[in-house]
């Protein structure tokens, strides 16, 4: 696979490139690694290698860096291509929740390593990652490679647009920092463009339509209702939000929330179209136009922004990686162990991960923030027990229900315990609490009590400035 960022870098001209440095089309040419890099201190300890800095991957590293790395039982490295950590499951409200991966490694006793994995050496067991490339064009590190005993797979997921044509040209799928803010800045782009023209509003002005009602659809939807108005009341005087802003949920399947409890999806509907909002199921996508949404019955909706937010799928590298089993969504087979089908010293967590439902047949776990988040804490117990020399164990997952956000209005949803008996239904206030929490237990992962807890130590962590030897 070819990095974007290489295609990026190829693509500056010379003359935009800072004057001391040779363009990158006559740079001498670099070696082909063919060792992996080695630290003094790696020297007689298990080496651990995640690729992916998700929140599973993230807080694998955390938690074995603090529990192993600190004390010189193993070495932890993370490969991630980003700079920054986002939480996914936040992208939708427009605001950037991150974490900086330096300043996580200096605190928490791993390295990281920015890169993208680009291949598998199975026989050597070595990850080989492409040059990084930064914004300007600059080539910042060359290929390498890493060495690993134990090598953990969490790259996460993307969205799946089941090969329907327009959707990478005319959609935006909330999958980075990135896109969240080129959707933002479009939204806000759209109400200054419909505040100054002089004739009448086109047909699809201010309309969005969002592709998918699961939770990621549902919740945005909610949330733009929220944001659309805001943006009004900032001097937008001749834009009438309820009349003039349109959005439209649309679901292929008979029910918005299709994977979670039909009570819960009949709560959340009933709260949408208490908003306005126009929800439309049974309404498959056969094309995104420039200009809308086109369904299979030939109807066509018109939308200036259409947000994509319809089904996962694991990154297509993942499919000619080393020859590890894969499914048809690219997820990496995995034993209830969490170890991939052909490798035993390999093991994929969090999306990437087709894990069987133990007690559930022919089942798969579901691609869920709590999945990863559970699968992390499995995975400290079982890179242990592998230093160890003890057996691993199997991994089950524990459903705790589902919750779904629409914004300041309210939250549905359902807990999964023991305590109920079964399960306990969630709405409003109480709910929205039980909503905010599982980001703050996520916070509470990577930095522990006192510092989510106290703003100016997590400030501190967050602008560490002696992070800078640990960044590549």
């Amino acid at each position: 696979m070819t990095p974007h960022a290489q295609s990026t870098a190829d693509a500056v001209p010379a003359t935009v490139r800072d004057a001391n440095r040779l363009p990158l089309a006559t740079e001498p040419p670099v070696p082909e690694p063919t060792a992996a890099e080695t630290l003094p201190e790696q020297a007689g300890l298990h080496r651990i290698v995640i690729v992916g800095g998700g929140a599973g991957g993230l807080e694998l590293a955390t938690r074995l860096g603090d529990t192993l790395g600190k004390r010189r039982k193993a070495h932890v490295t993370l490969i991630e291509k980003k700079r920054l950590h986002f939480w996914k499951p936040h992208l939708h409200d427009l605001a950037v929740y991150q974490t900086n991966y330096l300043a996580q490694a200096h605190w928490h006793h791993f390295r990281y390593r920015i890169g993208e994995m680009i291949g598998l050496d199975r026989e050597q067991r070595h990850v080989i990652v492409a040059p990084f490339i930064d914004e300007d064009g600059d080539r910042v590190t060359q290929k390498r490679r890493f060495g690993y005993d134990t090598l953990i797979m969490s790259v996460g997921s993307l969205t799946n647009d089941f090969g329907t044509p327009g959707v990478k040209e005319h959609a935006i799928s909330l999958e980075t920092v990135e896109e969240a803010e080129r959707f933002h800045r479009r939204l806000v782009n759209a109400l200054l463009r419909a505040f100054a023209q002089g004739e009448p509003l086109r047909k699809e002005q201010l309309q969005v339509a969002i592709i998918g009602a699961g939770a990621t659809g549902v919740e945005l939807a909610a949330e733009l209702h929220n944001t659309t108005r805001t943006l009004v009341s900032y001097g937008f005087d001749r834009i009438d939000p309820d009349k003039d802003i349109k959005l439209i949920l649309i679901e292929a399947a008979d029910r918005i929330l299709p994977a979670l409890p039909p009570r819960l999806s009949s709560a959340a509907l009933r709260m949408l179209e208490d908003l306005h909002i126009n929800v439309r199921t049974s309404a498959r996508v056969s094309e995104v136009l420039p200009r809308g949404v086109k369904l299979a019955t030939g109807e066509v909706i018109p939308a200036e922004l259409v947000v994509w937010a319809a089904g996962v799928k694991a990154p297509e590298f993942l499919k000619t990686l080393g020859g590890l089993e894969t499914n048809r969504i690219n997820q990496l087979v995995v034993h209830p162990t969490l170890q991939t089908t052909r490798d035993e010293h390999i093991f994929a967590i969090g999306d990437c991960a087709a894990c069987p439902w133990v007690g559930k047949s022919a089942a798969t776990v579901p691609p869920r923030a709590q999945s990863a988040h559970q699968q992390a804490s499995h995975m400290v117990k079982q890179i242990k027990n592998r230093i160890s020399g003890h057996p691993l164990t199997e991994w089950r997952y524990r459903d705790f229900g589902s919750l779904v956000s629409l914004g300041e209005y309210s939250t549905v949803g359902n807990l999964m315990g023991s305590l109920s008996g079964g399960s306990l239904w969630l709405e409003g206030g109480f709910a929205r609490l039980m909503y905010l929490s599982l980001y703050k237990m996520h916070e509470l992962a990577l930095h522990g009590w006192w510092k989510v807890s106290s703003p100016g130590a997590r400030s501190r962590m967050s602008s560490c400035t002696d992070a800078g030897t640990r960044s590549l």
